[in-house]
């Protein structure tokens, strides 16, 4: 009765962008915010906002991932609930963008494969979503430019220490994205769109194949507010080096973080030279 209701004909239309990691998604959900009151009539925006429920659901996403297990599957649904739950009510489809919910990407937590979890992530949200009628959307890049954006951002917010050369020598046996499609849409009810982050015309106003997906033309996306900047690039080789070496470090990791954002909004001071902070074999503590 619940997957006849949530495919049934009046059921609220419910977006889910899955990501993934170093697709565009911080550049989108800027543009999703900065736009969220022209957007209102058309769309319920949900992106991961310091104090959201998104967060958490976000959190709870990476930890399934790493780990599945009864209890963090329910922890999982549970945090998509509260997302749910927290909608305003109405007949308004929902765009909730969230690159997390794919789970841990390589370098993450020791992950080496391309999303495991997706397909039982999103099956996990799929049966939570009552009384919607859900879709899935990802987006993918050239693996030329994402492999090593991947490399930068694990080094950057997940502690990876090895060198880019480790990295790709690690992840050299992932499969192409067909791989991830195919084993997503073999999960009974998942309905998944597929976009190219290459195919996005407009810097300026990312995640425009996500909003004509969501039933927007191009005339209203076009009088959307543009971003005035790049989101969320890549450190400087130095930067990141600084803090490929600092992740080898053993320091609180509260002081690790502290000190990373510091690198991140200086990363200017290491454009010229990489780090001269020794390795952890030279006993540094």
């Amino acid at each position: 009765m619940a997957g006849r209701a949530r495919e049934g004909q009046g059921a609220r239309r419910l977006i889910v962008h899955l990501g993934v990691q170093k697709t565009g998604s911080t550049s989108i959900q800027r543009h999703l915010r900065r736009n969220a009151d022209a957007l209102a009539d058309h769309l319920v925006v949900r992106t991961p906002e310091e104090g959201s429920p998104m967060r958490p659901l976000g959190r709870a996403a990476i930890a399934f991932s790493l780990q599945p297990s009864e209890e963090r599957a329910a922890a999982l649904k549970l945090a998509f609930r509260a997302v749910l739950d927290a909608l305003p009510p109405g007949d308004v489809p929902v765009l909730i963008s969230h690159e997390n919910l794919a789970g841990a990407m390589p370098g993450n937590g020791g992950e080496t494969r391309l999303y495991p979890a997706l397909p039982q992530i999103a099956a996990l949200l799929l049966a939570e979503a009552r009384g919607f009628a859900a879709d899935f959307v990802i987006y993918t890049r050239h693996r030329k430019s994402w492999r090593p954006s991947v490399w930068a951002q694990a080094v950057r917010t997940d502690g990876y220490e090895r060198s880019l050369a480790e990295f790709e020598t690690e992840t050299a046996d992932l499969p192409g994205w067909g791989d991830l499609i195919r084993r997503m849409t073999a999960e009974p009810g998942i309905r998944l769109a597929r976009f190219r982050l290459e195919d996005e015309a407009d810097p300026s106003r990312p995640g425009r194949q996500l909003l004509r997906h969501a039933g927007l033309d191009d005339a209203r996306i076009d009088a959307l507010e543009p971003l005035d900047g790049p989101t969320n690039s890549r450190l400087s080789d130095g930067a990141i080096e600084f803090l490929r070496k600092l992740n080898g470090l053993a320091l609180n990791p509260h002081a690790h973080v502290r000190v990373a954002d510091l690198v991140a909004r200086n990363e200017h001071l290491f454009t010229a030279q990489r780090s001269a902070i020794p390795a952890p074999s030279e006993g540094t503590s």
